[in-house]
């Protein structure tokens, strides 16, 4: 006490130099007794007025003085010190008027100190306080700065709100028992009530949470609601703020059953629903009806992929991701078929469409598929996985390969002019390096699809100062690991093994193993230093490690495996879909360690590609043919090798120099998509055959830059009208003005609407802006902003809508762009403070 008296007085005594000090209820004589106060001559007043005028005008003019009186101020006739006092300080004793010295308050906010004297009892609360208020703030206003005080935040009753209803959601209730020990309590609920036109005789903040997310609800779907519009902007602020979201989602959860939200979306147009996020129900409804509509065809696949995207802005997509994924990879393949004309008049038509275009059904309905496992909903999928299995299976991939097959059974030889082969890669592309003495790294990933490869293309161009460029050349026949592991070699006369191993060699030496392909590509050009390492191996070096091996070798060939040794098991076929993503995040991590270890040429490609099909095959898709004649060294799913093969229906027949392989074995591959029984072998992941599934393998060439070569794509603004604002709320477009691309990245903004003095005065939006689509009218992204009560001070004045992005993983953001409005609204609001 003495202490917080002592610092009282010495403000005082900065602009006066005599302070008198009454104490009416004559209790703190011994505190004043006991004050040491540097420059500063105490004195009592008891009956020695005239003394102490002396000595204080004449005797020590320049001294100053602290004039203690027990007792009452005298009335002003009798009081012999009054123009002394009157021309100095007063100072008096209690507690509220020493709260009103020490915050330099008027004598009109007594009543604020003394209806909340605990709030001012702590000395850490009016710390708080002085570091927050205005000099210019009315005694509400001090209130309303109080309750942020008790709740640990800043701001206004929003802020202070969205803090109980945190505190609600997790269980605790210290700042709520703190406004009641400080007498803030019917305040608090005034205020709830004026703001956000919550009334009832016994306020509660579950009631009013209850009662929030009830109109907010309605509002959303154009209803009568019992709270005003300001609640449902408070909600939409509360939800989308970072370190709200965790307890907007319990409550959320928490008051969803007790207001029958999943009863009531189930009888809703789920259209109507779009804009809503307050629920998790909403989501599921929504999920439940793009599934029902896409798998009974009364749904568009465009409607489905804008509806998809426009649920990327809601609270609940992350735990729904791989449902709306799915969906959106479903339509994005229905959509494709669509526009899809599966014909061709050669094999050289047919292999430029495939790698132009076709290949993005297969990717589609791979993506499919592992969505739909990964979202772990079988059963809510199930109508719309067989449909999408069979568009997939019976209007692609067997007509497809009916009609290539039209052509495979034409050509004499395995070759398309002006196409690259396999069997020339060495030659063609690894070597070309060589010839110009250059270093080259190729890595060959068992089983790359010539689609996975597009992804991991679009992954690596994603990366900054990378460039990649894909093409396609033509797999070797039969199309299985050991033959097409052997033409990326060098080599001069590759053929089958004449036993039951399927073993290449090339002349007598074999093409397995790591020594046997190291001293193969020892010959690609004299006096290479070269090296092969599996993947793993090459992951595991240090980087002086890696930079050393670049350095001291001119060619090196990495290995990787996962999807053959995923796919090719019957007990993990499966799983192939995700084995392809793990292979994509492995293939980027590898490029990234071959540049950072100084590999400037890179080249990706496999051995051959696979045909896939999830579910379990019909009886259709096995081959009756049977091999007539001639001895039988190898049987495969999808090929036969032997000695003296006779021509069998159901299959075509291919000698070995009709392959370019060396030796007299015949080739007999099923038709199609047909693959041959064989005992104990998976069916569903199959390759050794002639489809373009297989066969079109790719070569992914990646090179780094020296300067950054990405970019996030440009949004824009779209006003339409006058630019005026003459209601609660206004509707604005956003316009991706291009497609996001590999180099053209997406952008994440927040968008809400400010005053001329940077004061927000509507809600606040997250949005994504990652459309790769051509057409503009998809790049549109429209949203719905709320005004706040805060907007009506802004009247007839003109206010910005703003995007804005955030700076790294800071908590700064930066202006994208901004739109000037003007706010002219007919009525205003009433204030209470």
């Amino acid at each position: 006490m003495s202490d917080r008296i002592a610092a009282s007085l010495g403000r005082l005594f900065e602009a006066n130099r005599i302070v008198v000090w009454t104490d009416p209820a004559r209790e703190m004589r011994d505190t004043f007794d006991a004050l040491d106060l540097t420059g500063v001559t105490k004195l009592r007043i008891a009956n020695n007025e005239f003394g102490l005028k002396r000595r204080i005008l004449r005797e020590a003019p320049s001294t100053r003085f602290l004039l203690y009186r027990e007792g009452p101020q005298p009335p002003m006739a009798e009081n012999w010190l009054l123009d002394i006092e009157l021309a100095s300080a007063a100072f008096r004793a209690d507690q509220a008027a020493i709260w009103l010295a020490e915050l330099g308050l008027e004598p009109a906010f007594a009543p604020v100190v003394t209806d909340h004297a605990e709030f001012f009892g702590a000395r850490s609360r009016v710390d708080a306080l002085n570091r927050i208020r205005q000099p210019t703030d009315s005694p509400g206003q001090m209130r309303m700065r109080m309750l942020a005080v008790c709740v640990g935040t800043q701001g206004a009753l929003d802020t202070v709100l969205e803090t109980l209803l945190s505190d609600l959601a997790t269980g605790r209730d210290d700042g709520l028992r703190l406004i009641d020990r400080c007498g803030l309590t019917a305040f608090l609920w005034k205020q709830v009530g004026a703001q956000y036109g919550y009334r009832t005789d016994t306020p509660d903040l579950e009631d009013f949470a209850i009662s929030l997310f009830k109109s907010s609800y309605a509002r959303g779907l154009g209803e009568d609601a019992a709270l005003n519009a300001e609640a449902l902007l408070l909600l939409r602020r509360w939800k989308n703020d970072r370190t709200g979201a965790e307890g907007f989602a319990k409550l959320s959860e928490r008051y969803a059953e007790a207001l029958g939200i999943a009863a009531d979306v189930a009888r809703r147009d789920f259209r109507d629903l779009m804009e809503l996020d307050f629920f998790e129900a909403i989501d599921r409804e929504i999920i439940r009806k793009l599934v029902k509509g896409m798998s009974a065809k009364t749904l568009s696949p465009a409607e489905v992929v804008r509806w998809t995207r426009e649920r990327r802005q809601s609270h609940w997509f992350d735990r729904y991701a791989d449902l709306y994924q799915a969906l959106t990879h479903a339509a994005e393949l229905q959509r494709s078929l669509a526009e899809a004309t599966l014909g061709m008049t050669s094999l050289a038509e047919g292999f430029r469409r495939y790698s132009s275009s076709w290949f993005r059904i297969d990717q589609h309905y791979r993506k499919f598929i592992h969505h739909m496992q990964k979202s772990a909903q079988p059963s809510l999928l199930g109508e719309l996985f067989t449909q999408v299995e069979n568009l997939y299976v019976n209007t692609y991939l067997l007509p497809l390969n009916d009609a290539w097959q039209d052509q495979v059974n034409r050509a004499g030889t395995w070759a398309i002019p002006g196409v690259d082969r396999q069997m020339d890669f060495y030659r063609d592309q690894a070597a070309a390096y060589r010839r110009k003495d250059q270093k080259v790294c190729v890595i060959i990933s068992d089983a790359l699809r010539f689609e996975v490869a597009d992804e991991c293309l679009s992954r690596i161009r994603a990366l900054d100062r990378f460039e990649a460029e894909l093409k396609p050349m033509l797999g070797v026949l039969p199309s299985y690991t050991q033959l097409g592991m052997a033409a990326l070699l060098p080599h001069q006369a590759l053929r089958i093994a004449e036993d039951d191993s399927a073993v290449v060699v090339d002349g007598d030496q074999s093409t397995q193993g790591r020594d046997n392909r190291e001293k193969l590509l020892a010959t690609g050009r004299s006096g290479d230093r070269v090296v092969t390492f599996k993947a793993e191996e090459l992951m595991a070096l240090r980087s002086d490690e890696a930079k050393e091996v670049f350095r001291t070798h001119d060619v090196i060939y990495v290995y990787h495996n996962l999807i053959d040794v995923i796919g090719d098991k019957l007990a993990t076929e499966e799983g192939l879909p995700k084995a392809v993503e793990d292979t994509l995040e492995t293939l980027v991590q590898l490029v990234r360690k071959l540049t950072s270890a100084n590999a400037s040429n890179i080249l990706i490609t496999a051995d051959h590609g696979f045909l896939y099909q999830h579910r379990e095959l019909p009886e259709s898709d096995f081959s009756i043919a049977e091999v007539q004649s001639g001895t039988v060294l190898v049987r495969n799913r999808r090929f036969v090798v032997g000695r003296d093969l006779a021509e069998t229906a159901g299959m075509r027949k291919f000698t070995s120099a009709q392959l370019d392989l060396a030796g007299d074995l015949d080739v007999l591959i099923p038709n199609s998509i047909n693959r041959l029984r064989v005992r104990g072998a998976g069916s569903r992941y199959v390759h050794g055959g002639a489809t373009l599934q297989e066969v079109v393998v790719p070569v992914l060439r990646v090179g780094k830059g020296r300067e950054s070569d990405l970019r996030k794509v440009e949004v824009q603004i779209i006003a339409s009208g006058s630019k005026l604002i003459t209601s609660g709320q206004i509707a604005v477009t956003f316009y991706q003005s291009e497609p996001v691309s590999d180099k053209v990245q997406p952008r994440e903004l927040r968008a809400g609407i400010y005053s001329a003095t940077g004061e927000l005065i509507s809600d606040i939006h997250e949005l994504t802006f990652d459309v790769a689509s051509e057409n503009p009218r998809e790049r549109e992204l429209s949203r719905k902003f709320l005004l706040s009560r805060e907007a009506e001070r802004f009247n007839n004045q003109g206010v910005h809508l703003r995007l804005e992005e955030q700076v790294g993983k800071s908590s700064h953001y930066q202006e994208n762009a901004k739109q000037l409005f003007q706010l002219r609204r007919g009525i205003a609001t009433d204030f209470d403070f």
